[in-house]
């Protein structure tokens, strides 16, 4: 087993994001003491006992060195993120809004790792301190993605991120002095982006109250609404479109949002990834577009906009829902499920496979059939102009191959705990590509995960993580070389 003074430098950053996440709870006090609500005092004991926890860790870890070994970043991001979970479900299960703990742990972990599957139902009449920490959690858990594909995934090499290593510290000596310094500006960003989001909802009819949460969630690409039927409920063609375009805007590297404020509109406009995904998402919307029209579900220009809305929603991994598409047809279930595997960029709030794997991947299948047709020719895959190198190439592989294999496994086991094949399916893929809806009557867009028993909750909490530390981070802490000194 690991020596014990190396899970110090661990439990030091654990507690210190374990407290931050205690002091945040006071928010979700405030709003509920301002609004009469007693469950002020929820919250507040739930922040006494998480901050009191993180700070206990914090102090008797002080004093170890400050450098993280590979093996210490890896055991890091998975403690620390359950750690969060674990505290982050309290209010949720003192309040008594779900009748388990495990239904509070499946809600936490759904909240900070962006997927937006829910056990909760009457949100329309949740008190308002619940829905605003659901938001909350929400952004925090988007934030905390950034930062962790800009400092942390590439030095991990995690399927294919460290093609992004040397793009990411190039940036922090060409922007900024130091890599912390870039996740303050990403931080800033972030913050900027979901006010204007907050602000242009308030401007087409949404309450202040409402509008700040579903900003949240909407930059975060998390997709927790305020309301049983979701953006649904607003009927409102003015919030659809004002969640598209900050659902895009959220799936877009931040770090090319702080070169832009630098002056410099280049980077976002000649990069290979953005290119790919408004191409992709361009020719998806169509594609739903015509399954809404010609479908007589819905037509013309509303068609359009049901099924842009739902399109970036799964693509982007937001999984707010308009209407229910899942009664378009057999076509449109089995279109939405594919897409829903797709993500948006590295470097962004969206979850799923992402964009740029799939570029690698095509990249590596065209530079094998050239080399097949003309055997003595020299071909590089390239990636931002850039040669690829094998490692990433197989790294990306080998990304495709754990991604398969976890949601396959998931199924099955999904499918033998008392599921049906559609909801087993779909559960695996939606928590793997931490979106949030499925498929079918029980978990579909106009369902919720409620129903599921104890053990299947457990099963898609476990799915979420893996997919949102992307697999490795999580799975090579089941290996015992891992353990060996």
């Amino acid at each position: 087993m690991t020596a014990l003074s190396e899970f110090r430098p661990v439990m030091l950053v654990t507690g210190a994001l374990v407290s931050a996440l205690g002091v945040s709870m006071l928010l979700p006090a405030l709003v509920d003491l301002a609004a009469d609500n007693d469950d002020w005092m929820i919250f507040a004991s739930s922040a006494m006992v998480t901050t009191l926890f993180g700070l206990a860790l914090f102090i008797a870890n002080r004093g170890v060195p400050r450098g993280l070994s590979t093996r210490q970043a890896m055991l890091m991001t998975v403690i620390s993120w359950l750690a969060l979970v674990a505290f982050g479900a309290l209010p949720f299960h003192w309040s008594g809004i779900v009748p388990s703990y495990t239904d509070a742990f499946f809600e936490s972990m759904s909240g900070l790792t962006t997927t937006g599957a829910t056990v909760i139902t009457g949100l329309d009449t949740a008190p308002p301190g619940l829905l605003f920490w659901r938001g909350l959690l929400q952004w925090l858990g988007g934030l905390g993605i950034i930062v962790m594909a800009i400092a942390v995934l590439p030095m991990l090499q995690i399927g294919g991120m460290q093609l992004f290593k040397a793009e990411a510290f190039d940036t922090a000596e060409k922007i900024l002095p130091r890599a912390t310094q870039i996740s303050t500006s990403i931080t800033l960003v972030f913050i900027g982006i979901t006010g204007v989001c907050a602000v242009a909802y308030m401007a087409v009819g949404m309450a202040a109250d409402d509008a700040v949460i579903h900003a949240m969630t909407t930059v975060a690409t998390g997709g927790f609404s305020t309301k049983d039927a979701s953006i649904g409920h607003f009927a409102n063609s003015g919030v659809e479109w004002i969640a598209i375009l900050f659902m895009i805007l959220g799936s877009i590297p931040f770090i090319l949002y702080v070169q832009m404020l630098q002056g410099r509109f280049r980077p976002i406009l000649a990069d290979d990834q953005v290119k790919a995904f408004f191409v992709f998402l361009g020719g998806s919307i169509l594609t739903g577009w015509m399954m809404a029209h010609f479908g007589g579900h819905h037509l013309g220009l509303e068609g359009l906009r049901h099924a842009a809305f739902n399109v970036v929603s799964i693509a982007t991994g937001t999984g707010y829902s308009s209407t229910d598409y899942g009664l378009w047809g057999s076509h449109a279930v089995a279109f939405f499920f594919i897409i829903m595997f797709v993500g948006g960029c590295a470097g962004s709030t969206s979850c799923g496979i992402k964009i740029f794997r799939f570029q690698v991947f095509f990249e590596a299948v065209r530079q094998h059939i050239a080399q097949v047709m003309y055997p003595h020719g020299v071909f590089r895959a390239r990636f931002n102009g850039k040669p690829i190198e094998g490692r990433v190439i197989a790294s990306v592989m080998s990304f495709f191959f754990l991604f398969m294999t976890s949601f396959v496994t998931l199924a099955i086991l999904l499918r033998l705990s008392g599921l049906d094949a559609i909801t087993s399916l779909s559960a695996a893929g939606t928590a793997l590509s931490n979106v949030g809806p499925g498929l079918g009557d029980i978990i579909g867009p106009a369902g919720n995960f409620q129903p599921l028993d104890d053990g299947q909750k457990w099963l898609l909490s476990a799915g979420m993580l893996l997919g949102r530390l992307e697999l490795f981070t999580v799975l090579v802490l089941l290996l015992p070389r891992f353990w060996k000194s």
